[in-house]
Parts: structure tokens; C-alpha cells; sequence
């Protein structure tokens, strides 16, 4: 038996990279998965995004655990879209009791500053707000308790130190999530649903140039010290984010919830 058999999990950005790991390892523990994503760009994004061919290789690889899924393309931007794809999938599979609002974008740098700010602020924050506005109301009036993973980041700990509106965003925006995390956290207490955040330190998925880091640094310099862990390691591997945030949403956490969880091979201690 997993530790998780019966139970749904909401997962955003679940097309590739954290996401599909998220996915994977949870249904691995026996859950089955309702997964969203946009697959497709953003005006201020310079790498590749996600595409629905990825979305449906995720759903390939959850059926291939003998796990059900419904994978829906949505925007965490659009409220109204994202409650659609989350009432087809608890429709189909049952209400949800864990959410992982994963989904998030880099810090642009191919756009206007106002672009810059404008799309990562919207994805990385008010897309994890929707993300539990959507979720949360199924979890309180279902009164079987629930637990519920936000992304953030080092950065949503720290100041980044760079200047410009990608970054700042970023950095803003990430704060906010453990701002957010730690609102609900009270409020939804009470009702015994937990939430809690991981703050990863780079991850090695395409946002982060799929671990060329010396690329990355190459070009900016001045993140050096925002991405230099304490251990010998560049990056670590979404599957080291998708075991901390598989222990949070288990019993095995049970009685843990207002707090981050960083998964940052000592980034943040080094500092």
C-alpha cells in the first residue's frame, strides 16, 4: 500500500519538469492526479515552454504507475479556466485533498520591464492564489482535511541583488507565495488542512537552461552568489524537490504546516 492510495492530488505546471516529477512521485504513494498547465508561451519568456505533447507525456507516464489522471491545458492567470479544469477532474476522480501550486516562469529579460514584471508576478503569485482560491473551498466543505505545497524558492527568502524588473519580480513574487503560505496556513488550520512551502535552490528543468549553469553564469555573472550552493553540487534534480513535498502531503507530516521547507543543498545557510 502507498502512503497516499486513494487520495487526489491538484497539481499546477505539471507538464514537464518540477511538475512531472510532482506527479510522478505522487503517484508512485497511489494518488491520483489531476494536472494542469499552459503549454504554451509567455510574451516575456525566453526558453522553450511546456507544450500540450509534454502535458500528455506526463499523463503517459502517471497511467504507466496504474494511477488515473486528468490532464487539462489551463492558465494560471485565468481564474475561470483553472476552475474548469479542476471541476473536471475532481468530476472524474473524486474531490481533491492535496494541492501543489507548482506552476512558475523565470525572471523574463526578453521583454519591456513592465512585461517583465507584469507576467512573472501574474504566473509565480497571483497564479498561486488562484490556484488555492480555486482548491481550498472543495477542501474546507468535504471536512476530511488536506494538505497543500506552494512553491517558492531561495529567492523567496533572500534578496537576489539584482536590479532589474525580471528579477525583482521574482524575488517579490516568490516572498508573497510564503506570504500566502503562511496566511492560509492559519486560517485553514481549524480545519485541519495543512499547508506548507519548498524553496528549491536551482533545479535542473529548463528554466534553469536544463543544468548548463556555467552558460547561465556566463551571461549573468552577478548570479554567482544567488546560485552558488554550500555542496558540491549545481543544481539538484526535481526529484529531490517532489521527495520533501511527497513526505509534507503524507501523514508522515501530519502535524506540520506554517512552514518552508528549503531543499537548497545549504544555499541558504552558506549565505
Amino acid at each position: 500500500m502507498g502512503k497516499l492510495d486513494g487520495k487526489v492530488a491538484f497539481i499546477t505546471g505539471a507538464a514537464r519538469g518540477q511538475g512531472r516529477s510532482h506527479a510522478l512521485r505522487l503517484a508512485q504513494d497511489g494518488a491520483d492526479i489531476i494536472a494542469v498547465d499552459l503549454c504554451g508561451p509567455v510574451r516575456s519568456v525566453a526558453y522553450p515552454m511546456p507544450t500540450i505533447e509534454d502535458l500528455e507525456q506526463t499523463a503517459k507516464a502517471v497511467e504507466s504507475l496504474g494511477r488515473r489522471i486528468v490532464a487539462r491545458q489551463a492558465d494560471v492567470r485565468d481564474y475561470a479556466a483553472l476552475e474548469e479544469a479542476f471541476q473536471a477532474g475532481t468530476a472524474e476522480l473524486g474531490p481533491v485533498e492535496i494541492v501543489l501550486a507548482n506552476a512558475g516562469i523565470g525572471a523574463g529579460g526578453v521583454a519591456t520591464d513592465e512585461e517583465q514584471w507584469e507576467d512573472v508576478v501574474a504566473v509565480n503569485l497571483t497564479g498561486v492564489w488562484n490556484t488555492g482560491r480555486v482548491a481550498i473551498p472543495q477542501l474546507i466543505q468535504q471536512g476530511k482535511g488536506g494538505a497543500i505545497v506552494l512553491t517558492s524558492s531561495t529567492g523567496g527568502l533572500v534578496g537576489v541583488g539584482i536590479p532589474t524588473a525580471g528579477f525583482l519580480g521574482y524575488t517579490a513574487a516568490k516572498h508573497g507565495v510564503i506570504g500566502l503560505m503562511r496566511s492560509w496556513a492559519n486560517f485553514l488550520a481549524p480545519f485541519n488542512i495543512r499547508v506548507n512551502s519548498v524553496a528549491p535552490t536551482a533545479v535542473r528543468t529548463p528554466m534553469a537552461g536544463d543544468g548548463n549553469l556555467a552558460e547561465i553564469l556566463e551571461r549573468a555573472p552577478q548570479l554567482a552568489n544567488a546560485l552558488t550552493n554550500a555542496m558540491p553540487v549545481d543544481l539538484v534534480e526535481p526529484e529531490d524537490i517532489s521527495n520533501a513535498i511527497a513526505w509534507l502531503v503524507s501523514d508522515d507530516a501530519r502535524y506540520v504546516t506554517g512552514t518552508v521547507v528549503p531543499v537548497d543543498a545549504g544555499l541558504l545557510n552558506k549565505r
